[in-house]
């Protein structure tokens, strides 16, 4: 696929070995990288053969391409934070932003969209959070769809959790690990804990993530820490009590982004790019694909009623069938213009004689048949046409069927019939096709126009 010959190219522009979580070498040269990607995507962009409907079906992934090429010449590198409801998605990304940038709540659902602020504290050209909705939001279908997406073109995913993960949360971070995202784990909420139970859990969450986010990448932090209860005595003795807030403990968490952001962060912004251009130039290619068999099916069954109805109604022997051929030729021609491959008429021509020669030796009692029928329509006098016209007319609507596939197998080919050769190829094509079916339409059409001719 497209996409996974960009990402082997990736990998060779910017970094060694990398198997989804951040790497330990430091990268070849990830400014050479990103102009990289930033001119295949520019590419991508301005490909002048993509068809217009096609970049307009896919307007939204197109726009997003936009916004990586801009989000890589500013250098910046976008976080999504992730998570459950309630887990305290929000209060994390306010704590490490330093001020109250997102919506912070304690009814689910606070989150309805994304939002995204500028790491202020950060030594980085430009380190991004975006706060997502909560992924068990009840009836929020619509929501975690979404979260899912700004997490696929964030370049790294901080997943915060308050506690041993549910399997809906394992199952989560499965899902984005698929994406190919860096992951980081945040353990929120670690006040609640003692140090013991907290070293504890941190264990035991680094076992249950194994494989899917490095070790020194699981923290624990505490975004909104539970006012402490402070006991004052006055000058006369007496005890007053007090609860008295604490500041958000995140130093960890900060640190380890800024540490990424420095190392690796033009690298990440670039891999995500290329990877997300990727799978948009798979999902072009088979919209084009798409276009084309649909352009080429029409344009097959147009030349199939034309063979068809002409071998019905020529009563010259053989003469039916050395037109048909010429009909033939034009249609390969005009699918070649399809697949964007043009063929000249010669080439045509040839390229039908050898898809017949491959016909005939695999169906040579069905081309018996047809000469015979066409030398029953002279001798008859057209006595006979009603009986044979339309059945050879079928049989005529059939080869056009098997020569316009197989052309389409060679075009789409490149020109080239593989490995197996066209033998292989016209043999699979006959295989596959349900002649029964396929004859019984065409007889049945070409009745119905002999008939409107006749009246």
């Amino acid at each position: 696929m497209a996409g996974d010959k960009l990402w082997q190219r990736l990998r060779g522009w910017l970094t060694p070995e990398r198997s989804g979580t951040i790497a330990t070498p430091a990268p070849r040269n990830p400014a050479v990288g990103s102009m990289r990607v930033a001119d295949s995507l520019r590419s991508l962009l301005d490909d002048p053969t993509i068809p217009a409907s096609v970049r307009s079906e896919l307007a939204t992934d197109f726009g997003r391409i936009e916004h990586m090429l801009d989000k890589l010449e500013r250098g910046e590198l976008h976080i999504a934070v992730f998570g459950r409801v309630s887990t305290g998605k929000s209060a994390l990304g306010n704590a490490l932003l330093g001020r109250e940038a997102f919506a912070v709540g304690v009814l689910h659902g606070t989150t309805t969209d994304a939002a995204h602020a500028t790491l202020d504290e950060a030594q980085h050209d430009g380190l991004v959070l975006i706060d997502t909705p909560g992924i068990n939001e009840l009836d929020g279908e619509a929501r975690e769809q979404l979260a899912f997406e700004v997490a696929e073109v964030s370049d790294l995913v901080i997943f915060v959790c308050d506690g041993d993960l549910t399997r809906e949360e394992l199952d989560a971070l499965k899902t984005l690990a698929a994406t190919q995202r860096p992951l980081l784990l945040a353990l929120n909420k670690a006040d609640r804990y003692g140090r013991d139970e907290l070293d504890s859990l941190l264990e035991h969450l680094r076992l249950r993530v194994s494989g899917l986010v490095r070790a020194e990448d699981v923290l624990a932090v505490a975004a909104h820490p539970a006012a402490q209860r402070v006991i004052e005595v006055d000058t006369h003795g007496r005890e007053q009590a007090h609860e008295q807030a604490r500041p958000p403990d995140v130093a960890a968490l900060r640190e380890r982004l800024l540490a990424i952001a420095a190392r690796e962060g033009k690298m990440l912004s670039a891999i995500n790019a290329g990877l997300y251009a990727g799978r948009l130039t798979d999902q072009v290619s088979a919209r084009i694909a798409q276009t084309r068999q649909a352009v080429a099916a029409k344009l097959i069954r147009h030349y199939c009623i034309a063979k068809g109805v002409a071998v019905a109604l020529n009563p010259i022997p053989v003469a039916d069938l050395l037109a048909a051929a010429g009909l033939d030729a034009a249609m390969v021609v005009q699918l070649s213009r399809v697949y964007g491959l043009p063929l000249t008429r010669a080439e045509s021509g040839r390229l039908v004689v050898v898809i017949s020669a491959q016909l005939a030796a695999l169906m040579g009692a069905i081309w018996g048949m047809q000469l015979v029928a066409s030398a029953l329509k002279g001798v008859s006098a057209g006595l006979s046409v009603v009986v044979t016209a339309a059945a050879q007319g079928a049989l005529g609507w059939y080869a056009t069927v098997l020569i316009g596939r197989a052309a389409e197998r060679y075009l789409i080919a490149g020109k080239s019939w593989g490995e197996a050769g066209a033998k292989r190829a016209v043999a699979e094509i006959v295989a596959g096709l349900d002649r029964d079916s396929i004859l019984r339409e065409a007889r049945d059409e070409i009745l119905k126009r002999l008939k409107s001719q006749r009246a």
